[in-house]
């Protein structure tokens, strides 16, 4: 299902208040970041990651790779900072407008 502008307009203005809770280094994308974040949105359906300078993936591709791998959608992608949002299969919080 994609986002309408509207949307993701909405899931931007809410991640602007969040901390990134998890950091792609070196190592890149590990198997264990990416189970990591599959369970922190199934938690809390919007989350932030911060891509460290000495990784010399592109942010975008990271981004791309993460949300196919947990089946959630990008939201945005601002210099280094990634959100995704994925609604939890059971009791979702956030309601997103029409």
């Amino acid at each position: 299902m994609a986002m309408t502008s509207k949307q993701r307009a909405y899931l931007r203005s809410l991640a602007s208040n969040i901390t990134p809770i998890f950091q792609v280094g070196k190592a890149s994308l590990t198997p264990e970041i990416v189970t990591a974040v599959d369970e922190a949105l199934e938690k809390r359906e919007l989350i932030k990651i911060s891509v460290l300078k000495n990784c010399f993936d592109d942010p975008n591709e990271l981004a791309d790779i993460v949300a196919e791998r947990t089946r959630s959608q990008v939201v945005q992608v601002i210099g280094k900072k990634i959100v995704l949002y994925r609604p939890a299969k059971k009791n979702p919080k956030i309601q997103l407008p029409r």
